[in-house]
């Protein structure tokens, strides 16, 4: 495809803005940090460290507006279909949409369908957490196995491990991947007359989920006896029918519609074994953070626009200055889960190679995403970020307030955040020992959250699926699909077929061999 004049002019401003070091910005630009400086939603952005000068940003919104990314918005959020490869819109946002929105999806309104989940949602967790909902022996639930993959794992799983209890009245665990190790480790030491088991399948019908929601139903039946285990089943699916095949009882089954994407899916019913295990509230509270910054992503002006500056800041590293890795790097232990919430989010959603109309993409795409918690990563991979030969942007992540722990270390885990992110930027020369030299020049962005709450971490997460809205209108890719995942599910099938003893096609001589070495 022929490279539009406004890309060709954010190229050459990346370009003439990388020969300057980031640092002289400051001085050339005496407003800068006020001018990169963004809040929403109880996030504060800074993205003064970016690379890009005064009309290097400038460049970078002309960018948005030359694509469309305005109107690309309003047909998001008036539920058009966006997901052109399947057909669907995305309304992630109706989800978490205060009660008496109306929200549509392809024509049809669906916010009093929402609420009406919503609404069995919270009936049904406070009959879990009060005892009134027990198992088969009248016992309450003392713990929660959730079993999905994905989207309908990743997602309930970071918000848990970010909001958790120190010591909770209801355990989640959690079982996705199909390694039977998992499931050990997931049932070990629960006793199953006290646990509710939640079966997330979109489908009903991933082969992961469905092999251990049946172990997870011999787990229940081995303790309490045959077809006792139904009373320690709920489901969350797209397709009830086929949970109520499972032998789930049809109040136990918490439905959403196929417009709800699986790696935007945490706000629907998706998120129940979290409000189950953390209470409604602060469930309650998860939604209106994000729906907040909704919001702000909606009606702020792009250049004030919090989702939008960060995908720009991204994009100019990426298809303005070739640098195809970012790290992100979050400094609370609560978050540790974040940077792989990310790769899904990003690199599944903006992993493509043709456009919408199917065409070869002009721009290289999703940069591919790593991290860990600080001050953990400083420890592993921060050699490379500091005097690697590749420039890698960082998006640092940290809290203004923690009440956990001694505030010392709460101090020295901000001190180091942000002594980070000025070395990065700053470096050290030191020409007489060159393995003492920091070359500098490496950009960050700096996201701080007041407190880590429901709320600011709805609005944290919602802040990055709107920034990868963005880009993907930026790409000219369909953000909302992932046929990219089908082709080795179906090779699966056909190798488990013959790892089982049954005849398959023929292979590569690798993949023929392995099979044989490994077939009972």
């Amino acid at each position: 495809m022929t490279e539009t004049p406004a890309w060709t002019a954010l190229k050459a401003a990346a370009k003439a803005d990388g020969a300057r070091r980031i640092r002289a910005l400051f001085d050339a630009e005496p407003d800068r940090l006020e001018g990169l400086t963004f809040e929403a939603a109880g996030l504060t952005l800074d993205l003064s460290k970016q690379p890009w000068s005064r009309e290097g940003a400038t460049a970078a919104v002309e960018l948005a507006v030359a694509a469309g990314v305005e109107a690309a918005r309003e047909r998001l959020f008036n539920g058009e279909i966006v997901n052109l490869t399947e057909g669907r819109p995305a309304m992630h946002m109706a989800l978490r949409a205060a009660a008496g929105a109306d929200f549509k999806a392809a024509g049809k309104a669906v916010s009093e369908e929402v609420e009406d989940v919503r609404d069995a949602m919270q009936d049904f967790v406070a009959a879990v957490r009060s005892g009134m909902a027990g198992g088969a022996t009248g016992r309450p639930f003392k713990s929660v196995l959730h079993i999905g993959i994905g989207g309908s794992d990743l997602g309930p799983r970071l918000i848990w491990e970010a909001l958790r209890p120190l010591v909770p009245e209801i355990q989640l665990r959690f079982a996705a991947n199909i390694d039977g190790a998992e499931f050990a480790a997931a049932t070990a030491g629960l006793d199953p007359e006290e646990t509710l088991v939640v079966v997330v399948s979109k489908t009903f019908t991933t082969q992961e989920t469905l092999a251990n929601a049946r172990a997870a139903k011999a787990w229940l039946e081995a303790k309490l006896g045959a077809g006792k285990a139904d009373s320690h089943l709920a489901a969350v699916s797209a397709n009830p029918a086929e949970a109520g095949r499972f032998g789930i009882a049809e109040d136990r089954v918490f439905a959403f519609r196929d417009w709800v994407g699986g790696r935007y899916s945490v706000w629907s019913a998706v998120g129940l074994s979290c409000a189950i295990g953390l209470g409604w509230p602060a469930f309650e509270g998860l939604l209106a953070g994000a729906a907040a910054m909704d919001e702000h992503f909606e009606t702020a002006p792009l250049d004030a626009n919090m989702p939008l500056m960060l995908a720009l800041a991204h994009v100019f590293n990426r298809n303005g200055l070739e640098r195809p890795l970012r790290a992100v790097v979050p400094y609370a232990r609560r978050l540790a889960l974040f940077p792989a919430y990310l790769q899904q989010l990003e690199m599944e959603s903006n992993g493509k190679r043709v456009t919408q109309g199917g065409l070869p993409v002009s721009q290289a795409t999703a940069a591919s995403v790593f991290g860990d918690a600080g001050t953990n990563g400083q420890h592993a991979f921060f050699q490379l970020l500091h005097q690697g030969t590749d420039i890698i942007p960082v998006d640092f992540i940290a809290l203004a307030e923690d009440h956990e722990g001694p505030k010392s270390h709460r101090n020295m885990l901000l001190a180091n955040a942000i002594a980070q992110a000025e070395a990065l930027m700053i470096g050290q020369e030191n020409l007489n020992e060159p393995h003492r030299h920091f070359p500098g020049d490496r950009p960050s962005s700096f996201i701080l959250l007041e407190r880590l709450t429901p709320e600011t971490l709805g609005a944290l997460i919602a802040l990055y699926e709107h920034k990868t809205f963005v880009e993907g209108v930026l790409w000219d890719i369909d953000s909302f699909d992932q046929w990219g995942v089908e082709l080795g599910k179906v090779l699966a099938g056909r190798v488990l077929r013959e790892l089982d003893g049954g005849d398959g096609p023929d292979h590569d001589p690798s993949t023929a061999a392995l099979i044989a070495r490994l077939a009972r």
